[in-house]
């Protein structure tokens, strides 16, 4: 396979850029990202079912490598809420969360995902991330936002609930159990989140989630939480993140390999998204299948430094992109610097509580749902507010991973609806522009030839989309059964394959026989080609295909039957004009 050299070392692209002012842009940039990823990485960790300090695991050695490898100037990878929620609910009814069992299936499905992802990268397949929909990610995310704020809600009440129960399951369980209320534990979680909500209306580019839990950890101190059944997260370790082995077996790969390739490309989407909305900002050109190199090999090399499966952050990339960053060099800067905060103040999480964390989880959960994104979908379309809906249910009340599938499957369905029914609409000259422009006939409530008809066809013509193209001109003709001429204007035809050549032939063939004639105009280059190799001009007729409309009326119009144009007052075309005009027009003498 011929790859360019810059494939395997991209930073070649962006380093010669690096000098004494970008560095320092990325040196501010890194140390704002480092502060935002140390709530975030514990958060994302608990809601995932891994001990905290796998979160923060999760943002040096992946973020270092993405960087490294990916196209993007400011795409921060690590651990994000809805991989972390996928993680937790394929999992979580296999293995005891925390548990080594757990931890090592989580690394083994950083792996597989990572290859899966790698594999679509050199193939050169990024165009794939495409084919998941905007609707499928937003329905996805709000549904992912639920189910996090669902599994806090116990912790943030002080409740405690059965293991491994469905999403009804655990509402009816909670409200079944309202009169357990611990109100210290209650206390500590409100005071947390109402701390963040405040800091983040009043102070937004404070550390809001990092002060809120500080603050959390404070009031559990000062209540003795301990002895009010306030349970803590307990102290990290702090030392760099340790080597790791995933399992890479026939019956693990067999057991986990569905659920890697679904976290696969819903970290491709997710990290391709983020890479393309800001670089629209920076004018940046993004190349998906580097970024999917990128994200594979950070998930590769990361499982084997105890990382779980990462992708492009939402919040650490727009804090990177806001904070100045110029390189990838402030993804790295970074890494290293949560490295030693890791280092510095890992015994200080021995006293941040339970509820305060889940605090903290409401907060990124509400955060998750787009309700801007939604409400402009909702409004817009209504197969794609379906999908939304669809994935958004799915997500809800069946494994998660398939709820992605759910979502993709539906858009492709929506997809290959609209491309089979290409848009086909009649058109005639309009009056108002004194018959030099063509336009709908029904939105302008136009008059048309009593025997030329003009369509329009907007749309490929391939053979999904044949019926409906033969079923509209079969329609045509027993609507207009003295209609002896139709014209189909094809500047909005992108493509045509065999199946639409023998459509187009088979159509001729059926509107003679009938004594009527079929003409095309305005075709593309491409189009014409690759009709003419089909055998439509001989279908059709070289006589009958035109290089554009005023070609085509002006030849057509001297084919149509004179003594009808005779009798007609509606004068459509121009050329009508030169007609001998009916009896009732002309001039007495």
């Amino acid at each position: 396979m011929n790859l360019e050299f810059k494939t395997f070392f991209p930073l070649l692209n962006w380093w010669p850029a690096v000098n004494r002012r970008t560095l320092r842009d990325d040196l501010i940039a890194g140390c704002t990202g480092a502060i935002i990823v140390l709530p975030q990485g514990v958060a994302f960790a608990t809601i995932a079912g891994l001990p905290p300090e796998y979160g923060l695991y999760s943002a040096i050695v992946p973020a270092i490598i993405a960087a490294l490898y990916g196209s993007s100037f400011h795409l921060i990878s690590g651990p994000t809420t809805a991989i972390s929620i996928v993680i937790f609910n394929a999992l979580s009814p296999t293995a005891t969360p925390l548990s080594s069992e757990y931890i090592q299936m989580a690394l083994t499905i950083s792996f597989l995902a990572g290859f899966f992802q790698f594999i679509l990268g050199i193939a050169r397949l990024g165009t794939l991330v495409n084919f998941v929909s905007h609707s499928v990610v937003v329905g996805f995310t709000a549904g992912a936002a639920i189910l996090i704020a669902t599994s806090q809600v116990s912790n943030l009440l002080g409740i405690t609930l059965a293991k491994k129960q469905s999403f009804i399951h655990i509402w009816a369980d909670i409200l079944a159990n309202l009169s357990m209320i611990n109100p210290f534990v209650l206390a500590v979680g409100l005071a947390t989140l109402g701390i963040a909500i405040s800091l983040k209306i009043i102070k937004p580019r404070w550390p809001g989630m990092l002060i809120a839990m500080v603050a959390g950890s404070f009031m559990a101190v000062l209540m003795n939480g301990n002895e009010h059944g306030v349970r803590l997260v307990g102290a990290l370790p702090g030392h760099l993140p340790p080597l790791s082995s995933p399992e890479i077996s026939t019956s693990s790969i067999r057991s986990l390999a569905p659920t890697a390739l679904a976290i696969a490309m819903l970290g491709l989407v997710e990290a391709v998204s983020i890479a393309r909305a800001i670089a629209t900002k920076t004018e940046q050109r993004i190349d998906s299948s580097q970024e999917f190199i990128g994200q594979g090999l950070s998930n590769i090399i990361g499982s084997f430094f105890s990382s779980y499966a990462s992708s492009g952050s939402f919040t650490r990339t727009g804090v990177n992109y806001e904070a100045g960053a110029k390189t990838p060099l402030a993804a790295i800067i970074a890494a290293i610097a949560l490295t030693g905060i890791l280092l510095l103040i890992a015994p200080l999480s021995a006293y941040l509580p339970i509820p305060a964390m889940a605090g903290i989880l409401l907060l990124v959960a509400y955060n998750l749902i787009d309700t801007h994104h939604i409400a402009a979908i909702i409004k817009t379309s209504r197969g794609e507010a379906a999908i939304l809906g669809a994935t958004f249910l799915a997500t809800l009340f069946v494994e998660l991973e398939f709820a992605i599938y759910v979502g993709v499957i539906l858009s492709l369905m929506l997809y290959l609806n609209r491309t089979s029914h290409p848009h086909i609409v009649t058109i005639a000259p309009d009056p108002e522009t004194h018959k030099k422009s063509f336009a709908n006939v029904q939105a302008g409530h136009l008059h048309e030839c009593p025997q030329l008809k003009i369509i329009r066809i907007d749309g490929s013509i391939f053979f999904g989309a044949v019926n409906h193209v033969a079923e509209e001109l079969d329609r045509i003709s027993r609507q207009f059964p003295e209609l002896a001429h139709i014209l189909i204007v094809g500047g909005g035809i992108n493509f045509i394959d065999v199946a639409g050549c023998q459509m187009m032939n088979q159509e001729a063939h059926r509107l003679r026989l009938e004594g009527r004639q079929i003409y095309l105009c305005s075709l593309k280059g491409e189009v014409m080609e690759i009709m003419r190799r089909g055998g439509c001009d001989q279908g059709i007729g070289q006589e009958n295909v035109f290089p554009s409309k005023v070609e085509a009326v002006r030849k057509i119009i001297h084919r149509l039957d004179p003594e009808r144009c005779r009798q007609c007052t509606l004068r459509i075309f121009k050329e009508c004009d030169q007609m001998p005009k009916p009896a009732v027009l002309q001039s007495p003498s």
